[in-house]
């Protein structure tokens, strides 16, 4: 599957985006799929998962309440909303495909076999 992420942008601080993640290739549907981010100098981190039906997600602790993760698979698409950005918020987010069982999410960098490109958000503050 290959995977093309786009929406990112320079926003301020308090303000919303949309990332979307385009998926090709393989049914996309078999894929649990992922957000992950990769500020200046960090480590790449989780930021959220959703399972391959779309029923369950997870977060983690520092987006949650303010990103949500939906998917479309319909039009082979995971999004990421970002509401109420963060200067921390700013990072290459790249979007991932684990091919994992039906109702799981998956958190570890390490079960996602597929990358997209990243796409930069910049919130200034």
């Amino acid at each position: 599957v290959q995977l093309q992420a786009s929406g990112g942008g320079l926003v301020q601080a308090g303000v919303s985006l949309r990332l979307s993640c385009a998926a090709s290739g393989r049914t996309f549907s078999m894929y649990v799929m992922g957000w992950f981010r990769q500020a200046p100098g960090k480590e790449r981190e989780f930021v959220a998962s959703i399972s391959r039906s779309g029923g369950r997600t997870d977060y983690a602790h520092s987006v949650k309440g303010r990103f949500t993760i939906s998917r479309d698979n319909a039009k082979n698409t995971v999004y990421l909303q970002m509401n109420t950005l963060k200067a921390e918020d700013t990072a290459a987010y790249y979007c991932a495909a684990a091919n994992l069982p039906l109702g799981v999410t998956a958190r570890g960098q390490d079960r996602y076999g597929y990358w997209g490109q990243g796409t930069l958000v910049t919130v200034s503050s």
